[in-house]
């Protein structure tokens, strides 16, 4: 398994993104205030597995010294077998490197697994903020990075 940088625009990507919008909806049951906003400005690391990407994570900048975490999805025949975890980790050393002291992150209501691997990496529940402070089905959560050497 191999986690490596891939642009914006890889069409690797975006059929992930794809993926994990429409399970969020099938997830959410229809919930009113849900949007899906795109952005361009994502720095996406991508799990390849046997020549083929199976998970995607981003960072994006919230502030100079704040990213955000975005589009955290592994394909779901690939689940329970830690890549989310490892994918996390390299998602967090990227933001290290580009020299964030938190990562933050928003993430459902109705998807307790998620809810439980960010809370067992770190994450701590904060309050709303940017374009989820109205929406009653985001929960949010950040943690402080490593202060470099």
């Amino acid at each position: 398994m191999l986690i490596e940088s891939r642009p914006t625009t890889d069409p690797e990507i975006a059929t992930l993104v794809v993926a994990q919008q429409r399970e969020l909806r099938e997830a959410e049951g229809g919930l009113d205030g849900q949007a899906t906003l795109t952005h361009d400005d994502i720095r996406y690391l991508a799990v390849v597995d046997a020549g083929r990407v199976v998970a995607c994570g981003g960072i994006q900048e919230l502030d100079p010294h704040t990213g955000e975490l975005k589009r955290m999805y592994v394909r779901p025949a690939h689940r329970g077998r830690g890549i989310a975890r490892q994918l996390l980790a390299a998602l967090e050393d990227l933001a290290f490197q580009q020299g964030y002291a938190e990562l933050r992150l928003e993430t459902g209501s109705y998807l307790p697994a998620a809810i439980g691997l960010y809370t067992s990496c770190g994450y701590a529940p904060i309050p709303g903020y940017g374009e989820y402070v109205d929406n009653p089905y985001s929960r949010c959560f950040a943690k402080r990075l490593p202060v470099a050497a």
